[in-house]
């Protein structure tokens, strides 16, 4: 938000509170655990996550900021403005690889865009635990799309109307969502004595599982149907192996009546007591054990952080195991007081704790203290136990988890390993960087797949891509350079001695450290740059070499091993996708020549009869497809004729050629409709060459204005009458061609009046994902209308204006994944006796 310094500030705090609320409340409706929103910010086509509620901040880093044309479910939902529900990983995995890859864990979401007029302010995001279905029956989504709809007004009156002062620039504003419920106790103690079976348990379990006084048995049997009836023979035997002095290594996971998760620790009691030969508590990782001290007594290290990762709770033996004093631990966040807990791969732990209702269970290393040369660190098992409020976790010993856990880890690891954690986070995401760069399928979308996604990982500012072409390197792709700067480079030869120009012949990365290093490696290079570090890396793929990559840094900075090694691998990954691009190219190149081959250069004219045409390729996958349009002579009027080829490519192409041909041949022959469209079908049976096509064929007699129609699978004309009203036109069809040979196309008529238009499309000009497509053929609807009203008023009929007002709503749409075919007509007025 713009505006003076003290009114900003003021807008600022109205605005965080704005979005909190609407975020908190999203999160109730929702059910969820995490919600965010979404803004635009200054950059064009860059999205940032305002505010987070129910998730700590540094743990959603990687999705601070979105480009709206990624492949992400927030990209999507203010790019086409619709809804988009995941309710499980399932469909997420299905639907957006990327984000499954970055998040794997068994969550669903929901995203709405923020309404701002023409178009979304942001996205408005809740995460919820994962349904097996659909996540209608979880929420009422009139609800929040209400509540979208009234953050969009409260950010445009904070703005005074002004959609483009509405953005965010800043890290997210990270706040604690609100309690679930009221204060209950969390933690019960009891004993049990194996020789007779009783259970003694205190008043805080009573009230914990619910037992009356005087109504429980105390026996063991009594006591694990009340703490988890599910899990009871579990519980059993846990109680005889700690009998035998084998407790287990870590406190059972385990699910009470209704599901809630809960928890119970075991351990034999002190060899020369005369009491129970078991002690045990039972607790809830949902609430606050700092709320009664009876954690405070367990054995096992328990600490409680709540969900922004600021540490509540600690107990004594938590303590004592992370060699910290607990008043260095309570509230400080989980990175700072322990960062041997965090970086890869704990962050994502913590992640899947936060998001779904499973526990996870790791080992982690304990530095050793600097201040006592004979600690050499420690490794413990570490168990992370979700709740609604509270994540609870238990600490313990690594040689104290059980056989089921595995062994031990190597504690001869590298300590260097785990205390690099934040340092080496970009290099934990290369399968979510990977499936990114297979989403690309031309050269300019891997560069900007590793412009949008790679370099921002390894906190690179410049980017060049080179090809090899004839032995040449030619710039394919570059950012943050100089302008004019690379331009001296371009088309150098393979014996140049440069940089760029070895790591290719040679095969291997060079990294330079400052960028003395470069000039002195290579004695009077031109340099963009007084200070920064860069990486040259060769692209090569299956043995053959592809180009160069560099990547800048503004700063001097050091290369480790893992840097050096992840860097080289996702170079091969960028070779592997310019050389698929390179292909793609080629026989893109290939369909396109066929398709302009096979398009009409110019429609078949009459006098009384304007026409006109519109194709645009669709601009995801394969660029060309199999939609055509035709205009023909058929007898003494005019055969109009649009199809839609099922696929894209080559085999597309040439399949709509032999259609085309097909209907051109039947059409000349004057063949009523029906016998075009069952002729036709027959021959794409016959030829059978795996696809289908949908087909609109119409015979028009310009002296009457009688027309004949037959329709296979195709969308429904639409048809403007001279005085304006416009309408879909019911037309009866049958099923697409090239399925069922004994397939029958009925016949409608129409009377196409005088300065009516008569409007022939494709589904690319009407489908949107997540749309209906009826919405589409509504809105086609209104544009016609409008836009024959205007030709009108021009001074005479001009079909040309209006082809290009119906086909600038496919232009509009930058992700439009299908061709479009457009094919008007109108008849004109009849012809005065002199004219």
């Amino acid at each position: 938000m713009a505006g003076s310094d003290e009114e900003a500030v003021r807008r600022r705090a109205r605005l965080t509170a704005l979005l909190a609320d609407a975020s908190t409340e999203a999160l109730t409706v929702a059910g969820g655990r995490v919600a965010g929103v979404y803004l635009r910010s200054g950059a064009p086509g860059l999205l940032r996550l305002s505010v987070l509620v129910g998730l700590p901040g540094p743990l959603f880093r990687p999705w601070w900021r979105l480009h709206v044309d990624r492949p992400f479910p927030v990209a999507d939902a203010y790019r086409l403005g619709v809804p988009v529900i995941l309710p499980n990983a399932a469909e997420t995995m299905r639907r957006y690889p990327q984000l499954a890859a970055g998040l794997p864990f068994p969550f669903g979401s929901v995203y709405l865009p923020v309404p701002g007029g023409t178009e979304p302010l942001g996205v408005l995001t809740v995460l919820h635990p994962a349904v097996s279905d659909t996540v209608d029956e979880l929420f009422d989504r009139d609800v929040l799309a209400r509540l979208a709809e009234g953050l969009g007004a409260g950010l445009l009156g904070l703005a005074g109307g002004d959609t483009s002062a509405v953005f965010w620039d800043g890290e997210p504003l990270c706040v604690r969502p609100p309690l679930s419920g009221s204060a209950r106790t969390a933690v019960g103690r009891f004993s049990w004595d194996p020789a007779t079976s009783a259970v003694r348990a205190d008043d805080r379990l009573h009230a914990l599982l619910g037992l009356r006084p005087g109504r429980f048995p105390g026996t063991a049997a009594a006591l694990a149907d009340a703490v988890a009836p599910a899990d009871a023979h579990r519980i059993l035997a846990a109680l005889r192996d700690a009998a035998a002095g084998k407790s287990p290594g870590a406190p059972l996971s385990l699910r009470a009546r209704d599901g809630t998760p809960r928890l119970l620790d075991l351990w034999p009691a002190e060899a020369e007591s005369a009491g129970p030969a078991v002690l045990g508590v039972v607790f809830d990782p949902g609430t606050s054990a700092a709320a009664d001290g009876a954690a405070d007594l367990l054995p096992q290290g328990v600490f409680c952080l709540d969900r922004l990762g600021l540490i509540v709770y600690v107990n004594p033996a938590a303590a004592r195991l992370a060699r910290r004093p607990g008043t260095a631990l309570l509230g400080r966040a989980l990175w700072d007081a322990l960062p041997w807990l965090t970086g890869p791969p704990f962050d994502d732990h913590l992640r899947g704790a936060l998001l779904s209702p499973e526990p996870v269970h790791f080992h982690a290393l304990r530095p050793a203290d600097e201040q006592d040369e004979t600690d050499e660190g420690d490794w413990l098992a570490v168990s992370v136990h979700p709740g609604t409020d509270l994540l609870t976790c238990t600490l313990a010993p690594a040689s104290r988890m059980d056989a089921t856990r595995g062994p031990a880890p190597d504690t001869r690891a590298s300590e260097d390993t785990v205390a690099r954690g934040h340092a080496m986070a970009p290099l934990y995401r290369p399968i979510a960087l990977a499936i990114a760069l297979t989403d690309a399928v031309t050269a300019r979308q891997v560069s900007e797949v590793v412009m949008q996604e790679l370099l921002p990982a390894f906190g690179g500012r410049r980017l060049a891509i080179y090809l090899l072409q004839d032995r040449h390197l030619y710039l394919a792709w570059e950012t943050g350079f100089p302008p004019g700067f690379l331009i001296p480079f371009e088309g150098v030869g393979l014996d140049a001695h440069l940089p760029g120009v070895e790591t290719l012949t040679t095969g291997r990365p060079l990294f330079f450290e400052s960028m003395g290093q470069i000039a002195a490696a290579y004695p009077g290079i031109a340099l963009d740059a007084d200070e920064g570090a860069r990486a040259f890396l060769p692209l090569i793929a299956s043995g053959r070499p592809v180009g160069s990559c560099i990547l800048g840094f503004d700063g001097s900075r050091s290369f480790s091993t893992e840097e050096r090694t992840v860097l080289t691998a996702l170079a091969g990954l960028i070779a592997h996708a310019l050389e698929r691009a390179r292909r793609y190219d080629d026989e893109a190149a290939l369909a396109r020549g066929l398709q302009q081959a096979l398009l009409p250069r110019r429609l078949s004219a009459h006098p009384r009869v304007e026409t006109a045409g519109r194709y645009l390729p669709g601009t995801q996958g394969m660029d060309v497809g199999g939609d055509w349009y035709d205009v023909v002579e058929a007898g003494d009027g005019l055969a109009l004729v649009i199809g839609d080829v099922q696929g894209h490519g080559v085999q597309a192409a040439a399949t709509m050629g032999q259609l085309r041909s097909a209907v051109r041949a039947f059409a000349l022959g004057d063949r009523p409709p029906d016998e075009v469209l069952s002729g036709t079908n027959h021959l794409l049976i016959d030829l059978d060459p795996g696809q289908f096509a949908s087909c609109c064929y119409l015979r028009l007699d310009p002296a009457t204005g009688r027309a004949r129609i037959a329709r296979a699978g195709h969308p429904p004309p639409l048809l403007r009458c001279p005085d304006g009203r416009t309408r879909v036109l019911d037309i009866p069809g049958g099923v697409v061609l090239g399925v069922d040979p004994q397939a029958r196309y009925p016949v409608a008529e129409l009377f196409l009046e005088p300065d009516a238009i008569l409007a022939l499309y494709t589904d690319g000009l009407v489908e949107r994902p997540g749309a209906d497509i009826d919405d589409g053929i509504t809105a086609l609807r209104l544009v016609l209308a409008e836009a024959g009203a205007a030709a009108g008023r021009g001074g005479g009929r001009s079909l040309a204006g209006v082809a290009d007002r119906l086909t600038a709503t496919a232009r509009h749409a930058t992700d439009r994944p299908d061709d479009v075919a457009l094919l008007l007509a109108a008849r004109r007025p009849a012809l005065s006796p002199g004219g």
